[in-house]
C-alpha cells in the first residue's frame, strides 16, 4: 500500500526536503527527468533510437524536469525538440539551469508561438503544468495541451496530467489525456485510471524521516528499482 498525498502534503514534503533535510530541488528535478527519460524509452520501446519526441515545457519545476528528460534523451540519440512557454535566455531557477544544461545536447527548443506540428512525434512528454495547477489553463498551457489532444500520439505525463487537479482528479477547463503518468515521490489523491492512465512512480530520494516529519508514515517502496508501477485500488 501506497499513501496517496494532497496538494498541500506534497509541498510540505518539498518544502521539509528542500529547506531543511535534502535533497535539493535541483537534485530531485534530476531524479524526475532521469526517470521520465527512461519511462519515454520504455514506452518508445525497441524502436526507440529512430524516435522523435515532443517535450512541452511549462514555466516551473515540472517543466525543468521535463527539460531535463529531453537532455537525458537526446544524450542517447533520440530526436528531442522542446516546445517552451518561456525562451531558455529568459529563464532562471531550476528551470534555468535546466535550459543551460540542455544548450550542450542536441535537442532542438522552439517557443510555444512558433510552429510545431505534434503530429510529427513518436511520443509527446507533458511536463507543461503538473500538481501546481491553480484553475483552469489559460494562454500558452491551454495552447500546448491542446496541442497534445489533437493527434492520435502516446502522451507520458510529469506527476499530474496537466489540466487535473490533483486534489479532486476533475479538470477545470482543458486537460493532458495520458496513456502513462510518471508521478513523483507519493502518489496524489486525484489520480485516477480515466485521467491519468496507466500510473508508475518515480523515486525522488526523499528519506523516510522527510515524510515522517511532515506526519506521513512510509514503508520501503522501490527496492532495487527506481521507478515501479502502480496499481489503482480495486484492480489487480
Amino acid at each position: 500500500m501506497v499513501p496517496a498525498l494532497t496538494v498541500s502534503e506534497m509541498r510540505l514534503v518539498s518544502q521539509i526536503a528542500t529547506e531543511q533535510s535534502g535533497p535539493t530541488l535541483l537534485q530531485m528535478i534530476e531524479q524526475a527527468g532521469t526517470s521520465l527519460a527512461l519511462s519515454a524509452l520504455e514506452m518508445l520501446d525497441e524502436d526507440w533510437r529512430d524516435a522523435r519526441v515532443l517535450v512541452l515545457a511549462g514555466t516551473g519545476s515540472n517543466g525543468a524536469g521535463g527539460v531535463c528528460a529531453a537532455r537525458h534523451l537526446a544524450n542517447r540519440g533520440v530526436h528531442v525538440t522542446v516546445v517552451s512557454i518561456r525562451r531558455p535566455i529568459e529563464t532562471d531557477g531550476v528551470l534555468g539551469q535546466q535550459f543551460l544544461a540542455l544548450g550542450e545536447a542536441p535537442a532542438r527548443v522552439l517557443l510555444w508561438s512558433e510552429a510545431f506540428d505534434t503530429a510529427q512525434a513518436d511520443l509527446i512528454i507533458d511536463a507543461v503544468i503538473g500538481y501546481q495547477l491553480e484553475g483552469a489553463p489559460r494562454a500558452a498551457h491551454m495552447g500546448l495541451i491542446r496541442a497534445s489532444n489533437a493527434v492520435d500520439v502516446p502522451v507520458l505525463s510529469l506527476d499530474v496530467p496537466s489540466g487535473i487537479d490533483a486534489n479532486s482528479g476533475t479538470a477545470p477547463g482543458v486537460a493532458v489525456q495520458p496513456a502513462r503518468t510518471l508521478t513523483l515521490a507519493l502518489p496524489k489523491v486525484g489520480l485516477m485510471e480515466e485521467n491519468a492512465g496507466e500510473l508508475w512512480l518515480a523515486d525522488m530520494g526523499i528519506s523516510p524521516g522527510v515524510y515522517a516529519r511532515a506526519g506521513i508514515v512510509i514503508e520501503p517502496i522501490f527496492g532495487y528499482e527506481t521507478r515501479v508501477k502502480l496499481n489503482y485500488p480495486g484492480s489487480c
